[in-house]
């Protein structure tokens, strides 16, 4: 046998010898949480929500702290797979604080929180996140996903990540929990990553519970009976929270579009991509609603596309971010907060709201 042709077998033993090597560490490491885990609130408060007073809520997904309006994704067609620098992530964290300070919430859901991972340079975003306002809101944590390292693209791998959901409270936490969503069970679960909600209880004056649900749909699932499976099992979850006499808020990005002609309100295309289809209104529970009121006339985007760095009026934007409330929550106003997408790839929804008696 010539030399040329043992060096080229020996090459692709070697070659296959690392891609299985690699297969089985990645199948043998992925692992999903129990299906239900209680979560410790971290800096309790000691005050209780009242009836009939107006509260403010907000939900931000900070994009693990990784991208500027210069930056795109290479799950969406762009180029990038983790932030540029540490200095880049801790700056866009500080610029997430900075606005949510403005914002002044009572509550406030944060999704896709990283506690370690190469793609957020292994800044501990939960504690970063959490320390500025320690003195004000209580802090619970619910992990979504623990990834192990994911050797793509290959040029530049996304790596590790630990990742979740923050909820605060600037009222009394009773107690929390996490609960696990459904996701696909093939080889694609790798790259859809875990999911989960997280449900934190919050003392009432009344004696009743306000429950904050925090949640993070999937986004790139192309089996649609997923993500509706998703919503099934966190719309059920809230209905017998409201029928056991509970006030229930869900927040978060349910990477589903809030506003049926949003191609016209946002002046740009529509295009079908698999967290673009229209939000399931007729699947919530009776008397649950989602409130978009102001949301058109504003014409201010939750969202924005990561194909290509943002350029306003060319970057395709949507709204897939907000809130679904019980009967019993009154909704007073709404707002997307305009970042221009400064800190993260997405806007925060801002939401004032009364407990009804």
């Amino acid at each position: 046998m010539k030399r040329w042709l043992k060096w080229l077998l020996g090459f692709l033993g070697l070659f296959l010898l690392v891609v299985g090597g690699y297969l089985i560490y990645v199948l043998t490491a992925y692992y999903r949480l129990p299906a239900k885990m209680s979560l410790q609130p971290v800096a309790n408060q000691t005050t209780k929500v009242k009836t009939n007073q107006t509260y403010t809520v907000q939900t931000y997904n900070i994009g693990y702290g990784a991208y500027t309006p210069k930056d795109s994704f290479f799950m969406d067609g762009g180029t990038e797979s983790k932030a540029r620098s540490v200095a880049a992530v801790k700056g866009n964290l500080e610029g997430v604080i900075k606005t949510t300070q403005a914002n002044q919430p009572d509550f406030a859901f944060f999704q896709e929180v990283d506690r370690w991972g190469q793609r957020s340079r292994n800044v501990d975003e939960v504690a970063m996140l959490t320390t500025a306002l320690a003195k004000t809101h209580a802090r619970v944590y619910g992990q979504n996903y623990d990834t192990p390292y994911l050797f793509y693209p290959v040029t530049d791998p996304i790596g590790a990540a630990k990742s979740g959901l923050v909820t605060l409270s600037r009222q009394k936490v009773i107690s929390a929990q996490r609960y696990t969503l459904p996701i696909a069970t093939d080889l694609t679960k790798l790259t859809d990553l875990d999911r989960a909600f997280t449900a934190t209880k919050v003392a009432v004056a009344n004696g009743r519970t306000l429950q904050l649900i925090n949640v993070h749909l999937s986004a790139f699932t192309k089996d649609q009976s997923i993500q509706k499976a998703q919503f099934k099992k966190l719309f059920n979850y809230a209905q017998t929270a409201y029928q056991n006499g509970d006030y229930v808020i869900i927040g978060g990005d349910y990477n589903h579009r809030l506003i049926n002609d949003s191609a016209t309100v946002f002046k740009t295309s529509q295009p079908n991509l698999t967290w673009t289809h229209l939000f399931p209104f007729t699947d919530l529970p009776k008397g649950f609603k989602v409130p978009t009121q102001g949301l058109t006339q504003a014409a201010i985007p939750s969202v924005r596309g990561m194909d290509q760095p943002y350029t306003k009026g060319k970057t395709f934007v949507t709204l897939v971010d907000g809130f679904i409330l019980s009967p019993n929550v009154q909704a007073k106003s709404l707002h997307i907060t305009d970042t221009q997408f400064q800190y993260s790839d997405h806007n925060p929804a801002v939401l004032k709201f009364k407990l009804q008696k």
